[in-house]
């Protein structure tokens, strides 16, 4: 009887060790996000101060044009169509390092705002949501993926539903995508990452069941395409 009594006296440490750990971690993975969520915010805010500034600079281009000669309308087409292959080229060449906060997921439906991290390993899932290594970012006409935690940033993923929105905002521009479907699939089930670059969607993975304990058999994805 007694060493029955030490043996459970046993496992109530043990499990309040690890239950104790478990805890530590997800306040951790906390801190990391809303600092990365701070950092996701002055990435778009600094963005539209930008495009706000263009916007002006525009206006007045415009208001200036018919007191301008024809040589000058000349000049000024050029100089905007510059500026056009450099916003391209920006947005061709986005590429943020690994670990770097690359822009913000906003869900309106589930009323969250979740910083996108370069990268899914655990270091990076442990700031926020993963953007897939070698996967597109918006307007590069590809498959862009974004991974996260069933039990952190995507908690609320199951909650999601066709025909909600998406927001993707980066350095370079925000862009909205609605979700035109959900699949279950085998977490060793690789095919829904082909990197393709024919057309632009966007791809949520996280594990499932939401509520397993350890680790995950499946993985949950949602599909949504640019509104």
């Amino acid at each position: 009887m007694k060493k029955i009594k030490v043996f459970g006296i046993i496992l109530v440490l043990v499990g309040g060790i690890f239950g104790g750990h478990a805890v530590w971690k997800l306040y951790e993975t906390k801190e990391q996000t809303d600092q990365s969520l701070e950092k996701a915010k002055a990435l778009v805010s600094q963005n539209n101060v930008q495009k706000q500034n263009e916007d002006t600079n525009d206006e007045l281009k415009n208001q200036n044009k018919e007191t301008k000669n024809e040589k000058t309308k000349v000049e000024t087409s050029a100089n905007e169509n510059e500026k056009r292959k450099d916003d391209s080229k920006t947005k061709d060449l986005y590429k943020p390092q690994t670990g770097d906060v690359a822009g913000l997921l906003t869900i309106p439906a589930i009323n969250a705002e979740l910083p996108i991290v370069e990268g899914t390993d655990p270091n990076d899932l442990a700031k926020g949501v993963g953007h897939y290594k070698g996967s597109f970012y918006p307007e590069q006409n590809g498959q862009i993926v974004l991974s996260g935690h069933r039990d952190t940033v995507f908690r609320r993923a199951g909650e999601l539903r066709k025909g909600d929105t998406l927001r993707v905002d980066t350095g370079y521009g925000g862009y909205d995508y609605i979700i035109k479907g959900m699949k279950i699939v085998s977490k060793d089930d690789n095919s829904i990452i082909t990197l393709q670059h024919e057309k632009e969607e966007l791809i949520l993975t996280t594990c499932y069941p939401f509520s397993y304990i350890g680790d995950a058999p499946d993985r949950y994805i949602i599909y949504a395409y640019p509104k």
